[in-house]
Order: C-alpha cells, then structure tokens, then sequence
C-alpha cells in the first residue's frame, strides 16, 4: 500500500507541475439521503489516508430517499449521467454507490474514466476471499434485481444465498435493530446456506461492517470499500501505463 501511495503521489506531483488535473474519485450516492453519503464517506476515509488520493462523495440531489424499487434504478440513471457529465473533466474515475449499480453501463459509455459499480466490485472481491459468498439485502423486492445481475455476470455457481433483512433504507440508521438483523441473517446465510464471504447489499450498511465481520467469524465485505479500492487500482494502473509508454 506504500508503494501504491507512493506512485500515486508521484503522479499527482506530476499533474501539478504540468498543470493537468488532480487525481480524484468521486463516490456518488444515487439516492437523496445525506445520511447515506455521510456513512460511504466515513467507511472510505481510510482510503485516502493510504492512498493519498481525493476522493470527494457526492449526493443526487434528484434521487428518491432510498433506491428500493427497479424504478427507482431506471429514473436515476439520466440524472447520474447529467451529474457525472459535468464532473468528466476533474475526474480521474467514477464510483456509483449503489448496490443496484444504476446506469453503470451507459456512465462506462459516457465517460472516458474507470467507472465502477459497487455491487460488481464487492462480488468480484469476494471472490477472492472464498468460494462461496452470500448478500445481506435490505429488502426482498431487492432479491429478484440481484438473480437477475448476477446471472448476468456469470457467477450464480458461486452463490450461498441472498436474504433480505426487510429493513428499507430510512430503517437502517436504528443501530441496534438493524444490527440485530444483520447478525441473525447472516449466521443463517453462514450455517445454513455455507457462505464463506459476506457482502452487505447496500451503501447504508458500511458502518456496521467490522463489528458483524467480528460476531460472524466470517469476512464481511462492505460494497463501496471495495468499489473504491478497486477504483484507486484503477486510477494506479493507468499512471503506469504512462510511465511505460
């Protein structure tokens, strides 16, 4: 991580001295709720501290509170786009902070900057963790959009189970209730459905993601870490592009 900080540090030197732009990610929450990019914002700032990257997160002010519905997923998608077009020029790559990973496909089109989902980013981790990985959804409507993407991605063979808490997202922020879902659905998804790895289903859930990973014995992956992880190797792996080109 020190060499990586290192690189990276290089290469923002070298930006100024050209007077290029800055490297910097930025993390969008598609829903309105402040709350929610407060939580994403907490859960990545170590991040920056290691990698010594800007990494801003930002809320669509033109989401709904919560994105709980498929329609909720297909009306942010232009206003992601509008929002994203007009910080094209400052990026150095996008993060969409929601686990639906809303218009990921047409922002990947849109713009010339990596562009990572977390939903795609937190599987792909997982992954790497262990053979068999499980989600941690909100709700059961969410359950359905899940099967659908990760079929999708090919990687259903690797699926132990997707439960929901049935908790929305406005819920989420009663600390003791949500973490007592949070335990019991994933010690069901740990015994009874055999996941190695757990992923939290949504951007709402960061905070809790150490002490659950610490009651369940098993990793516990929090989607908008890994998304952002993933986008600083991104952004590292460019700057070494122009170092051998």
């Amino acid at each position: 991580m020190q060499a990586l900080a290192n690189r990276l540090t290089r290469l923002q030197a070298k930006n100024r001295k050209k007077g290029g732009r800055a490297i910097t990610i930025f993390v969008v929450n598609p829903n309105s709720s402040q709350i929610v990019t407060d939580g994403i914002d907490r859960a990545i700032d170590p991040m920056r501290q290691h990698s010594r990257v800007a990494i801003e997160c930002r809320t669509l002010a033109e989401g709904p509170p919560g994105i709980e519905t498929q329609a909720h997923v297909d009306g942010v998608a232009a206003p992601l786009l509008a929002h994203c077009a007009r910080l094209e020029a400052q990026a150095s790559a996008f993060v969409i902070a929601c686990f639906s990973d809303p218009g990921l496909a047409a922002l990947r089109e849109q713009s010339s900057r990596p562009v990572l989902g977390i939903a795609e980013s937190a599987v792909l981790t997982a992954l790497t963790l262990g053979q068999r990985f499980a989600i941690l959804s909100i709700l059961s409507g969410s359950i359905p959009r899940h099967m659908r993407y990760l079929g999708a991605m090919g990687v259903m063979d690797r699926l132990a189970g997707d439960r929901a808490l049935e908790l929305g997202v406005a819920e989420l922020t009663l600390q003791d209730r949500t973490f007592d879902r949070l335990c019991a659905v994933g010690a069901a998804l740990r015994d009874q459905d055999g996941a190695d790895v757990l992923i939290l289903g949504c951007a709402g859930l960061a905070a809790y993601r150490a002490d659950l990973e610490a009651k369940l014995g098993r990793p516990v992956i929090d989607p908008c870490q890994a998304a952002t992880a993933m986008a600083i190797g991104q952004v590292a792996l460019a700057a070494t592009r122009e170092r051998t080109t």
